[in-house]
């Protein structure tokens, strides 16, 4: 069974760094396609961030230049690190795994900017 666990949310000012991990297990997770999305209340859920297995990355327009996802496979792990960050970045993230098709959702990190 797919398992995700995300770390690293908490609060930041405007303008700083954090850093996201998302560790998985129950799958082959070099081969597969994995991402961040991110949800505020009321609003759908939307993409962050992807990278394939090969290592290529697609982000949001709103995060290019700020946000860098990366995968280590060795350790079964995503990254999100994000810069120079807005209070419109306040939301909780998600990373998901993409398997077969279907996505696996972890249970979610709070970040919130704010000064």
């Amino acid at each position: 069974q797919v398992q995700l666990v995300e770390s690293g949310g908490g609060l930041v000012q405007p303008g700083g760094s954090l850093r996201l991990s998302c560790a998985a297990s129950g799958s082959m997770f070099s081969i597969y396609v994995m991402g961040w999305y991110r949800q505020v209340p009321g609003k759908q859920r939307e993409l962050v961030a992807l990278i394939s297995s090969s290592g290529s990355t697609n982000y949001a327009d709103s995060v290019k230049g700020r946000f860098t996802i990366s995968r280590d496979n060795a350790k079964n792990t995503v990254y999100l690190q994000m810069n120079s960050l807005k209070p419109e970045d306040t939301a909780v993230y998600y990373c998901s795994e993409i398997v077969a098709g279907t996505p696996y959702w972890g249970q979610g990190t709070q970040v919130t900017v704010s000064s």
